[in-house]
C-alpha cells in the first residue's frame, strides 16, 4: 500500500506573530490566543492538547487529553495516576504539551514538569463531573488489557446499581496534574513556510527570555 502526499499544499496567511506584539509573560500570550480560538468558533475542543511522555519502555508516547484549567502556574489536566501516562510521569515528570488550532494556523508547544495537584482540588473537580464520568473514572482500569467491551459495560452496570442514590467519592488513583512550564513556543503559520516562531524560556531569576526561532 502506498499513497503519495507530496502534493498536499497550503499557504498560511491568516496572521502574524512579532516580538513587538507578544505579551511579556507567555501565560498571558497563551490566554490571548486561547480566547481568540474560542471566539473564532472554528475548533470543537480548543482545550484538546497532546501530552507526550517518556514511557517505562523508553519510548516517547503522545496522546490527546483535555486541559481543564490554566493559570500563571501552568496547565492542569486529569487522568488515572495508575495509567500508562501516570506511571510514565511518576518515573519522569518531564513532559511536553502541544495545542494545534488549524483554523487559526497556530500551534503552542510547552515543555515542563508535571506534578500532582492538591487532593482537595482533584476532589472539587471530580464532584463537578457528571455521574457517568465519575463512574467511568472508577470502572476503567486505564491502560490495562480487558477481555471485551461487554466486560466494561457489565462492570459499569454493577457500579450504577451500587451507587444508585449515593454520593460517589473520587478514587485515590484518579486526579489532576499541573504542568509547570519551562519553555513555551508560539507558532504562527506564514506564507512560503517562513512561519513565525516565538519561544519563551524560563530563566533562573524566573523572568522569561523571548527569542525568535528560524522556521
Amino acid at each position: 500500500m502506498q499513497k503519495d502526499l507530496s502534493n498536499y499544499r497550503k499557504s498560511y496567511e491568516k496572521s502574524e506573530l512579532t516580538e513587538r506584539t507578544v505579551k511579556e509573560n507567555p501565560l498571558e500570550q497563551f490566554q490571548k490566543w486561547f480566547h481568540e480560538v474560542e471566539a473564532s468558533d472554528g475548533v470543537d475542543e480548543p482545550n484538546a492538547m497532546t501530552v507526550a511522555t517518556i514511557g517505562l519502555d523508553g519510548f516517547p508516547k503522545s496522546r490527546v487529553v483535555l486541559m481543564k484549567k490554566f493559570t500563571f502556574e501552568g496547565f492542569i489536566f486529569y487522568t488515572n495516576y495508575q495509567s500508562e501516562k501516570g506511571k510514565a510521569i511518576e518515573a519522569n515528570p518531564s513532559v511536553c504539551l502541544s495545542f494545534f488550532w488549524p483554523n487559526m494556523e497556530r500551534q503552542v508547544i510547552i515543555k515542563g514538569t508535571a506534578e500532582k495537584i492538591a487532593e482537595n482540588l482533584s476532589d472539587g473537580y471530580f464532584e463537578s463531573r457528571p455521574t457517568g464520568s465519575q463512574l467511568g473514572a472508577i470502572v476503567s482500569d486505564q491502560s490495562k488489557v480487558i477481555p471485551s467491551r461487554e466486560h466494561l459495560e457489565e462492570e459499569l452496570d454493577k457500579l450504577e446499581k451500587k451507587y444508585d442514590g449515593k454520593e460517589i467519592q473520587r478514587p485515590e488513583y484518579w486526579g489532576g496534574y499541573l504542568v509547570r512550564p519551562i519553555s513555551i513556543e508560539f507558532w504562527q503559520g506564514r506564507p512560503n513556510r517562513l512561519h513565525d516562531r516565538i519561544r519563551y524560556s524560563l530563566q533562573d531569576d524566573l523572568d522569561w527570555k523571548i527569542e525568535r526561532l528560524a522556521p
